[in-house]
């Protein structure tokens, strides 16, 4: 393998072989000539020796043309001032040159060039063979000239179409990847708001159960049993939603919506929270159910903040809305005066993310003594 520079790929095999190719072809041409010429006059061993000698040096030089262009292409060059032999790999090296498209370069190369072919064609005398000689190897410069820049243009075309396409598959490797990263945040959001409201329910049952001392057989029993339905449920809601690791990503169903509220409300009572509601909503069959699903999932967080930093107090949960108004959902609760724990504030964080995924609003205040969470999540007038 030959030479190369650290900038340029290395040619393959078929690639050396026909550059090499290239330049003995006028080498085997002028060989000839010499054969038939020293077929006729055998005083002209010596001249046709050193002839063939300065072209073997040219074919070797060739080996370094593409890390030393012009050093190279310059030797080549002084090489056919006198050898007929040196001429293809002069060419070829020439040519070399030209794909770097430095005419501070290419025109030196040039004259020196055009120059040795002079003195090589009038060597022997002035005729009308040594003008038609000097016509066609100015042309055969000139083509040489242009097929070099022509190469370069291609190659440049060739790597910019490579570098197009190694751009477009890291866009679309980071599109992927985002998109992994998007669905992972809302695999983890939902998983936060199932593992939040089951384990603060669990926690509530089991703090009744540490608490009370009226509490009689009956009563235990139930407390524990219910333990055991939420802990079972956690399990059931959890294993819903890590399967979705090992499907296509999605969320997958069947998961609660705004018509499962109700069992939500009957589920945090029976655990103790104390929750009163007002619901308004109307045409509640025309919501959509991915609207639905959020809205669902934000008032199930709003009573689980409401459970970790207002324990034992009563929450009210207002809902309301219709078609081409949005859907509104308002959790209040008596203000805690208690600096919040660790991860304190991240369940705000999560119910907007999760309202902003929703294309809604979030907004919390305190007012008159209380904390007021209030949503507003979109809902479009159905087409007809």
């Amino acid at each position: 393998m030959e030479d190369h520079p650290r900038n340029q790929p290395p040619l393959d095999r078929a690639g050396v072989a026909l550059r090499y190719l290239c330049a003995a072809v006028p080498m085997v041409f002028y060989a000839s000539t010499w054969a038939a010429a020293l077929s006729r006059d055998h005083h002209r061993l010596v001249p046709a020796l050193v002839d063939l000698a300065l072209g073997l040096t040219g074919l070797v030089l060739m080996r370094w043309r593409r890390r030393r262009p012009w050093p190279i292409a310059l030797a080549t060059a002084l090489l056919t001032g006198y050898s007929d032999l040196a001429t293809g790999p002069a060419q070829v090296a020439y040519v070399s040159l030209s794909t770097r498209r430095r005419w501070r370069e290419i025109i030196p190369i040039a004259a020196v060039s055009w120059l040795c072919l002079v003195a090589r064609s009038v060597r022997f005398g002035i005729g009308q063979a040594t003008v038609v000689s000097l016509a066609t190897g100015t042309l055969i410069l000139g083509g040489l000239t242009v097929f070099g820049l022509y190469l370069r243009g291609r190659r440049d075309l060739a790597a910019s179409r490579r570098e197009a396409e190694l751009t477009a598959e890291r866009e679309q490797l980071s599109r992927i990847e985002q998109a992994k990263l998007a669905e992972r945040a809302k695999i983890a959001q939902e998983m936060h708001d199932i593992l939040a409201h089951r384990l603060s329910l669990l926690s509530m049952l089991a703090g009744g159960l540490a608490y009370r001392t009226d509490l009689d057989a009956e009563e235990i029993r139930s407390a524990a049993q219910a333990i055991q339905e939420n802990a079972h449920r956690s399990l059931n809601e959890l294993r819903t939603v890590l399967g979705t690791l090992r499907s296509d990503g999605a969320v997958a169903a069947p998961q609660p919506t705004l018509a499962h509220v109700g069992a939500l409300f009957e589920e945090v009572r029976a655990a103790g929270q104390r929750v009163e509601v007002a619901d308004t909503i109307a045409d509640r069959d025309l919501l959509p159910e991915q609207t639905g699903r959020h809205a669902y999932r934000i008032l199930q967080e709003a009573l689980t903040n409401a459970r970790k930093h207002a324990p034992d107090s009563r929450v009210t949960a207002e809902l309301g809305g219709r078609p081409g108004e949005g859907l509104r959902i308002r959790v209040s609760n008596p203000a805690s005066d208690a600096s919040p724990g660790p991860g304190g504030r991240l369940g705000l964080v999560g119910l907007a993310e999760r309202t902003r995924m929703a294309g809604g609003t979030l907004s919390h205040v305190l007012r008159d003594g209380r904390f007021v969470l209030d949503a507003c999540l979109p809902w479009e007038i159905p087409s007809p």
